[in-house]
């Protein structure tokens, strides 16, 4: 057995998102997004924890917001810290005390023994470590058969499937910045037993696109190839190493920390409009990306089904490894620039349709960082 398997990961099971404003949240998971509020949070719990909470879903996509109710409680600790951002993340895995004896073994820090917990529909068994993702913790939940929902929580009648207009599907991937990615590599893959996938490093001073000295990152990729569960990770890269908006990130975040997860959607082309229609605001990508695309896309040997005109009109970046196989994102602007407050935090969303590829584009990887360095311009960040 690999050391990725003992672990025995199934899925992204839900992200927690620390708020310093429930209302705000709300209305933008809900209210933009179309996501379902499906659980709030049971006020012994909220007397116990000094958490506020609601679960919003979409198809498979489950974020928890809480916000604090006392500056002494772990979210009024972590937002004196840092502005809104990822908590924790939640796995499903198949055996908890399997997976905790194996993450023992390989030296995790270990925040509390497997414990036993009533929630909506049957029991789970959880337990969390802490990582090298900054102030975000991991726990690692098995659901017993019928048990939804997370501890604390109240079911509020409605289901996930009464909302999701827009087709959202799973959380795919979450990408995360730090100023160095090797002890983070080491313990991905001394603890976790992930494998590395993909890789990427670039300078947009080689970039017409972009005016002065431009900046770079270093990226890399991790996985369990059992769950398919990825890990983005990225550095900044030298030269202008403080110039680099993974750099700033940290600055913004007040650490190393979680930048954005993405959701996949059945159709972004048909939908990134009334996104745009409910107050979403994008990345915006430059025209130039798009008189380029027909000649990248031939040279991959990719025929896509879209226009490119309508992906021009919806700002969406494509890429692919190949023939028949291509992706199309888009990247939501940060909370902080949504708000227009600094602690709505640097932490954006990704839309992704994968079409047959399973990968990270690197053309799009350039087009993102491109487009947010295009911004720090503008406001005099770099």
């Amino acid at each position: 057995m690999s050391k990725s398997e003992a672990l025995g990961l199934r899925r992204i099971d839900a992200v927690q998102f620390y708020v310093s404003d429930l209302a705000r949240s709300r209305a933008f998971w809900v209210d933009r997004l179309d996501f379902v509020e499906v659980a709030q949070s049971d006020p012994a719990w909220e007397a116990a924890t000094g958490h506020r909470s609601i679960i919003v879903q979409a198809g498979e996509a489950v974020y928890q917001l809480t916000t604090p109710l006392r500056p002494d409680s772990a979210a009024g600790r972590y937002l004196a810290r840092h502005p809104d951002g990822v908590s924790e993340l939640v796995f499903e895995v198949s055996d908890a005390a399997r997976c905790f004896a194996a993450l023992e073994e390989r030296g995790a820090a270990m925040v509390c023994d497997v414990e036993d917990a009533t929630v909506q529909g049957g029991a789970v068994r959880r337990f969390s470590i802490t990582t090298a993702f900054g102030d975000v913790l991991f726990t690692f939940v098995e659901r017993r058969e019928g048990a939804r929902g997370l501890p604390g929580m109240v079911a509020t009648g409605a289901a996930a499937a009464a909302g999701n207009r827009f087709g959202f599907g799973e959380i795919d991937h979450v990408t995360s910045n730090f100023l160095t990615l090797k002890p983070l590599v080491a313990w991905c893959k001394q603890v976790l037993g992930l494998e590395e996938y993909w890789g990427i490093q670039f300078h947009t001073k080689d970039y017409s696109t972009v005016d002065g000295p431009g900046s770079g990152l270093k990226s890399v990729v991790l996985w369990d190839p059992h769950s398919g569960i990825k890990f983005a990770n990225n550095e900044p890269l030298r030269p202008y190493f403080q110039n680099s908006q993974i750099y700033l990130f940290v600055e913004d975040n007040r650490g190393p920390g979680v930048q954005h997860t993405a959701v996949t959607i059945a159709d972004i082309v048909g939908t990134v409009h009334g996104m745009r229609d409910a107050g979403v605001r994008f990345m915006p990508t430059p025209g130039t990306y798009y008189a380029a695309l027909g000649p990248r896309m031939d040279e991959l040997g990719i025929e896509i089904d879209e226009d490119i005109n309508e992906l021009e009109r919806g700002e969406i970046l494509v890429d692919g490894e190949g023939p028949g196989k291509y992706l199309l994102q888009i990247f939501a602007q940060d909370f902080a620039g949504l708000y227009g407050d600094a602690k709505g935090g640097p932490f954006f969303l990704e839309i992704i349709q994968r079409k047959g590829d399973r990968g990270f584009g690197g053309g799009n990887f350039r087009a993102l960082f491109e487009s947010i360095e295009r911004a720090q311009l503008a406001t005099g960040r770099v």
